[in-house]
């Protein structure tokens, strides 16, 4: 083993960023649609494409991968001492159903180009190191999101996943025998020595000030609810306007009033009516029921407990003032995240020492990292995406930046590899 690159790993090792593009842009046309974006929903056909594609790439750089029983995939490159859990970097390969090109594959392929980059310089960490593909980290088929990686970390029981049903009634644990991926290793029992993700940051503030990298600090809370109101279905033309049950004038006031609770919370707070189904969703009837889902964010778990509570009161009072039932579910509760500091800290100071514009920063979104941060010292990396736009088909972030982002990754994950020999401070 070269002991100068051992010493000097941080200004020396670099990942490939040519090949490393290449492989984003490759896996962007599993699922690829029209308009450049992906549509690859979780346990789909594309799902297992993807799937099939990272397998067996890991398996061409002598990766040994292992899957759980929740689909979860495990990709390991033995370190000098195996008897340490690994230091994991990771993402997820599910998308939205317009998602873009980077929205979470791109920790995934990141992670791989770490793999590759140390397998070039023939460098051996001290822990081995895991490359992770976490099943349903979107929630856009089966809610809540991230729930495979939510059972790893003992937040959701196994068979409480399983029986998730898609909007068609399909359960989460027969797709996932359905695509091949029901492994055998028990969730949670691959113990994790820390874990790192990289991904963009899905919103303008990096590029608005100019930033190349973001550190992150934690995870706002967020809840997730469902409501459906029941009305009346009657003859658009012959029910006089005094006379309605309609549905959807008590949503239409409902979605109002639930962007008005995040304005009454600004400048942190957010709120989102995402999906809405209309029954029977006909031109010439009065809606007799609408279905539609709830997304509030907050920094603050407090400030969230306010907004819950205006979203309930507020459900109820426009159900009384127009006649109608409601019924309010509240189906996913994500409480605020702070990641370990000695993590934390060996991104930052990746960032300082290859001399990139950085600044300390909450995620908006949520991602894996979240639950991951019970049981593992965690951090992630974010870099800039145009406009801020993320969960969209024209999604997009620089070829620079995916490689600053990646050599963070590499950096900050062979420090902290060297931390464990006492070789960096605390």
């Amino acid at each position: 083993m070269n002991t100068k690159k051992i010493k000097g790993n941080r200004q020396n090792l670099r990942v490939n960023a040519e090949r490393l593009w290449n492989n984003i842009m490759e896996t962007a046309k599993i699922g690829g649609t029209a308009r450049g974006g992906i549509c690859r929903l979780t346990l789909t056909d594309s799902d297992r494409q993807i799937r099939d594609w990272f397998v067996k790439t890991c398996e061409s750089i002598d990766g040994t991968v292992t899957i759980d029983e929740m689909g979860n995939i495990f990709v390991r490159r033995p370190g000098k001492d195996n008897s340490l859990p690994p230091i994991a970097m990771g993402s997820h390969l599910d998308t939205q159903p317009s998602g873009g090109k980077f929205d979470g594959i791109l920790g995934v392929l990141s992670g791989l180009e770490v793999l590759c980059t140390l397998n070039d310089a023939g460098y051996t960490t001290k822990a081995p190191l895991e490359v992770i593909n976490w099943t349903n980290e979107e929630g856009s088929r089966f809610n809540p999101p991230m729930f495979a990686s939510g059972v790893f970390a003992g937040v959701f029981d196994r068979d409480f996943a399983y029986a998730r049903e898609d909007r068609d009634g399909k359960k989460f644990g027969e797709e996932l025998e359905r695509i091949g991926y029901h492994g055998k290793t028990k969730c949670g029992d691959q113990k994790l020595g820390a874990y790192f993700e990289f991904h963009i940051e899905q919103g303008p503030v990096l590029e608005v000030e100019n930033k190349t990298i973001g550190v992150v600090t934690g995870v706002q809370g967020q809840r997730w609810y469902d409501v459906t109101v029941t009305g009346r279905e009657s003859h658009a033309g012959s029910t006089p306007m005094n006379m309605r049950k309609d549905a959807m004038v008590a949503c239409a006031r409902m979605v109002e009033a639930i962007n008005k609770i995040a304005l009454n919370h600004a400048p942190l707070a957010v709120s989102t009516v995402g999906l809405v189904e209309v029954k029977p969703n006909s031109r010439n009837v009065i809606p007799g029921s609408v279905f539609f889902s709830v997304d509030l964010r907050h920094p603050n778990d407090a400030v969230l407990d306010e907004m819950d509570k205006e979203l309930k009161v507020m459900v109820d009072r426009v159900a009384t003032d127009t006649g109608l039932k409601a019924k309010l579910e509240s189906i996913w509760n994500s409480p605020s995240m702070r990641f370990d500091e000695v993590c934390v800290s060996v991104v930052r100071a990746a960032a300082e020492d290859l001399g990139y514009r950085h600044r300390d920063m909450v995620s908006g979104a949520g991602h894996d990292a979240v639950y991951i941060a019970r049981v593992a010292p965690t951090a992630m990396i974010f870099i800039p995406c145009e406009n801020g736009i993320s969960h969209n088909e024209i999604e997009k972030t620089e070829p620079e930046h995916v490689a600053a982002g990646a050599n963070i990754l590499l950096s900050a994950v062979v420090a902290y590899d060297k931390a464990e020999l006492g070789m960096v401070r605390r």
